[in-house]
């Protein structure tokens, strides 16, 4: 029914996704592919030389690519070791070392949050850094290969926390399909990798600064957690107890929320731009036509101008923008990237999860419709995707996912490695990064409520009206968040799955770990608070276990609460910089004795 309701009004139906009718489909890649010494995969070798893994023996599984040509993230070993290495394939969620997830589900009799994560299959969009390694041994300084190799680009990693309400359907179809609608984007726009030279064009991100040369040597982590200045302690102060910050069930009323960074313009990855505005273009009228109302008028940040989205660059500045990326050789913002690529995804992923919806048949009585029910949904796409049960499902789910590129083969944890990391956001979970230098939590996402101003301004618009609960929260239509995918009852006034998106270089050991929670987290402690309890852990597995514990201990009505933290490059030095983890410990020692106190609940 939709095709051709779209066919009759000159709309091109949506291309679908292989993944629901191949039976067959790549299964997501939830573990990452290294090199280790031959001799380490055998049970009686008692070689100690080259990187251990840490993990138990059946967990390194030799890998046999097939139709890949992702480069392996190969650690540095150490000098005069043999040349001799397998490739294996190593789980990342047994990577306790490298990556740690807990999940719970509070008081709540069950759990609708879910994560992922794993490798991805797409271009690298790291910037691209000269390839003048330093190496100042005869040793193999393993890392320092080339990506303009025959091998390929090296793993683009990827992390997500889904946060569902209302039940876990959609929060479980993010967590099986979006990486498959990124996929699928970044070949329908035809990205390139920002690594390797273009078919019919220079390199893309080319930076020509010497000072970005990247050093893999032997030894080249201890330079680069070395170099680190730390920042004294007396230039931040304690977080103290206020009780203006806290309510009298001891939850925080103000989590004084710093504003994330701006972050880094786009890299062009494709000039294919009239293919880009036909896909754009026709997500955008299925939309309008699906549902109308604020889609009607809604303009997607990083669509092109011609396909009826924003633009990331305004005409006036086109000029300018092009002079200046010429001159440093890198890509202009205005071409297509891994930001348009992500918006696409979004909002095709929400157009297939709600037009599923919409053909499904409804089982209450009709004293329980909405009065405006044809309006809100307009007519059913007749699509028969198996999305979400046989029966229409109202719920939906936050979002937040985090995609990690490397220049070079050598892992985006090892403290020598440079990385790009772009996030992606709807909703109220939230991504945090920890400074190496002074202990900082930099948050990488807002929250996506009524009383943002800019929420609040863009709902407005479509004459939507804001009621405030007993918790004083404002609410819209009863929902706490004014971003989400699903929902489908309230697209119409404009609660959408258009991203929050922001790139951000990280340099070598510049942070130490990225912290994923869901708002069962964020709603309780501060942004600061969670950082600090991960510094305490010995490994990301821990940490995001001590996250979890703490925020369920200390919540009166737990909410469902999910951690994932991931290594970066700084890891070691966690603790370090300006309080460490004792900037919120009084606050966390006064909030724990507040949790055990018998008073409390009566």
């Amino acid at each position: 029914m939709l095709p051709l309701l779209l066919r009759r009004n000159g709309v091109r139906p949506l291309p679908r996704l292989l993944l629901y009718h191949n039976h067959h489909a790549r299964l997501f890649h939830d573990y990452f592919v290294t090199h280790l010494p031959s001799s380490s995969l055998h049970p009686d070798a008692r070689s100690a030389s080259g990187p251990h893994h840490k993990l138990p023996r059946d967990k390194s599984v030799p890998h046999v690519p097939q139709g890949s040509d992702r480069m392996p993230a190969a650690m540095a070993p150490s000098v005069g070791v043999s040349r001799d290495m397998t490739v294996v394939r190593i789980p990342l969620k047994s990577a306790k070392h490298h990556f740690g997830a807990a999940l719970s589900r509070g008081s709540r009799p069950y759990n609708e949050d879910t994560y992922q994560a794993g490798t991805i299959e797409i271009p690298a969009f790291a910037r691209r850094r000269p390839m003048s390694f330093t190496r100042k041994s005869k040793g193999w300084g393993g890392g320092a290969t080339s990506a303009d190799s025959s091998v390929g680009d090296p793993q683009v990693f990827y992390f997500g926390v889904f946060d569902g309400h209302g039940g876990n359907e959609c929060s479980d179809f993010l967590r099986e399909r979006l990486q498959d609608y990124i996929e699928e984007g970044a070949r329908q726009f035809e990205l390139e990798s920002t690594l390797q030279g273009g078919r019919r064009r220079g390199n893309f991100g080319f930076s020509s600064n010497p000072g970005d040369a990247v050093d893999l040597s032997p030894g080249a982590g201890k330079r680069a957690l070395d170099s680190i200045k730390m920042v004294e302690p007396d230039c931040r102060k304690p977080l103290k107890t206020p009780e203006q910050e806290t309510d009298e069930d001891g939850n925080a009323q103000s989590l004084n929320r710093a504003d994330p960074p701006k972050g880094m313009e786009p890299v062009k990855q494709s000039e294919e731009i009239r293919n880009a505005e036909e896909l754009e273009r026709c997500l955008v009228n299925a939309w309008r036509e699906l549902v109308g109302g604020y889609f009607k008028r809604f303009k997607p940040e990083y669509f092109s101008l011609g396909a009826g989205g924003r633009g990331h660059i305004l005409e006036k500045d086109l000029v300018q923008s092009r002079q200046m990326h010429t001159q440093a050789g890198e890509g202009m913002s205005e071409g297509v990237g891994i930001e348009t690529v992500l918006e696409w995804a979004f909002l095709k992923a929400d157009y297939d999860f709600v037009a599923a919806q919409a053909d499904k048949t409804e089982d209450v009585v009709a004293s329980d419709r909405a009065l405006n029910e044809g309006d809100i949904l307009g007519k059913p796409s007749q699509s028969h995707k198996p999305i979400g049960g046989p029966k229409r499902f109202r719920g939906g789910s936050t979002c937040s996912i985090a995609l990690i590129s490397t220049p070079t083969p050598s892992p985006f944890w090892h403290p020598a490695s440079p990385s790009t990391l772009v996030t992606s956001h709807v909703g109220d979970t939230r991504i945090l990064l920890c400074k190496t230098s002074d202990g900082i939590a930099v948050p990488m996402t807002s929250d996506h409520h009524p009383s943002d101003p800019l929420e609040a301004a863009r709902l407005r618009r479509y004459a939507a009206t804001f009621v405030t609960d007993s918790f004083g929260e404002e609410r819209v239509q009863g929902l706490a968040n004014t971003r989400a995918f699903g929902d489908m009852s309230s697209k119409r006034i404009g609660v959408t799955a258009e991203p929050e998106i922001r790139r951000m270089e990280l340099e070598p050991a510049e942070y130490s770990f990225l912290v994923l929670v869901s708002d069962g987290i964020s709603g309780i402690l501060s942004d600061q608070e969670v950082v600090d309890i991960a510094k305490e852990a010995r490994t990301p597995e821990q940490g995001a276990r001590d996250i979890v514990s703490f925020a369920t201990e200390v919540a009166v009505d737990a909410d469902n609460a999910t951690a994932l933290v991931v290594r970066l490059g700084g890891w070691e030095r966690r603790s370090e910089g300006g309080l460490g983890s004792m900037g919120t410990k009084e606050m966390r020692n006064w909030r724990k004795q507040e949790a055990q106190d018998p008073r409390r609940r009566q």
